[in-house]
């Protein structure tokens, strides 16, 4: 069964933070990981969990 992570429309087809992998809260959004990863070093989370919500209907293999 698939784990919704994220369900807010604002961050489709972005790439978001967050804490760890049980966490909903973004900490972080931005166009690219390397922009998110420094935003959220900023914020003094040193082990982010960063990941790319895709825009609906998108498909994404893993």
């Amino acid at each position: 069964m698939p784990q919704v992570l994220i369900k807010s429309k604002k961050y489709t087809g972005k790439y978001v933070a967050t804490k760890d992998f049980s966490s909903k809260k973004v900490i972080a959004s931005g166009e690219s990981p390397e922009e998110v990863y420094s935003k959220v070093i900023r914020k003094g989370c040193q082990n982010p969990v960063i990941f790319f919500v895709p825009l609906e209907n998108m498909v994404q293999i893993y």
